[in-house]
């Protein structure tokens, strides 16, 4: 009897919608994409998103949305962040941080703790920065890190940022002078670049040998949890416990003014319908956002506030 084969197709497993925010203290010597993979893994999400890389030898806040949450990602990549560096001066490599090579080493006998002060006011309030060629910003499609790599140097477009705080917290001078800093900066704001700046108005050089980030946004390092604790909990098999963890879907803003709609409010909402609240918002412009919320205290989405004090849906999350 003749036998016949069977060709099996697998049919991919289905991941969990879970929806949330979760608050990683990234450890140095992986990517934001590394690291995000290892968290969606444990909680065997659908969907993930990390909102602002950090490099590879940083450490630090990295909030990463699962599923409905990715919605809201942007208002997180927008917040301001807040970083404690060292600085190594004397030496200027070409990445901007302690993972690049060497080029230069210069003099630094000349600088002085009042030299840095003077040199780090002058980034206070807005300034223009080029972002370095070693970041994920693309040109054509491709990431300049890449080109970077390639030897190939291109022409960047300078960027306004805003600068909070620049604080000098230590400074030494032997063996390597290195400064340590407290920066709390806008959005699209490259600490390596800083330090290279800082470098290059000394007429020294300089890199990032050290970088944590402390905030981002609302969150702050009292919230994150490690990748080790949070793979201990998944050895575990409680799940209860490890969505326990998570930060709601709006955790990320919280900032935004809450309104609630009734049933037939939010079905308008829900079929893009612009509604009319009854309550009086005073907001001077017609960009500000709402965090909307149904009858029965859930989290819908949010809309954005028109002049006439109806509110039109931006981002609504799927039920």
């Amino acid at each position: 009897m003749k036998k016949t084969s069977l060709n099996l197709v697998k049919t991919p497993r289905r991941r969990k919608k879970i929806n949330g925010v979760f608050i990683l203290s990234k450890p140095s010597g992986i990517s934001s994409n590394q690291a995000l993979q290892r968290v969606k893994r444990v909680f065997d999400a659908e969907k993930a998103g990390h909102t602002g890389s950090l490099d590879p030898m940083a450490t630090g806040v990295l909030p990463i949305c699962l599923g409905e949450a990715t919605k809201f990602s942007q208002y997180l990549l927008n917040a301001d962040k807040s970083y404690r560096a060292t600085f190594s001066l004397g030496i200027k490599t070409d990445t901007g941080d302690s993972d690049g090579k060497i080029v230069s080493i210069e003099d630094t006998n000349g600088v002085d703790f009042g030299k840095l002060q003077h040199a780090t006011e002058k980034f206070l309030g807005q300034i223009r920065q080029v972002p370095p060629m070693y970041s994920a910003i693309k040109r054509q499609g491709t990431p300049l890190y890449k080109l970077a790599r390639q030897g190939i140097k291109v022409d960047r477009e300078p960027r306004i940022v805003h600068i909070h705080k620049y604080q000098i917290e230590r400074f030494i001078k032997k063996p390597i002078p290195e400064l340590d800093v407290d920066i709390r900066c806008s959005k699209g704001t490259y600490i390596r670049a800083l330090a290279e700046e800082l470098g290059s108005i000394l007429g020294c050089g300089a890199h990032v040998s050290r970088l944590d980030r402390y905030s981002v946004g609302p969150f702050d390092e009292r919230d994150a949890i490690s990748l080790g604790y949070l793979e201990k909990i998944e050895k575990t098999g409680n799940r209860e416990l490890l969505e326990s963890i998570l930060c709601p879907v709006d955790a990320g803003i919280m900032s935004y003014p809450k309104v609630n709609l009734d049933a037939a409010q939010m079905s308008d909402l829900t079929n893009g319908q612009s509604v009319l609240l009854s309550q009086c918002f005073i907001t001077g412009q017609e960009a500000d956002i709402v965090r909307v919320f149904d009858e029965n205290q859930n989290f819908m989405g949010v809309a954005q506030i028109t002049g006439d004090n109806s509110i039109k849906p931006k981002r609504l999350i799927a039920k």
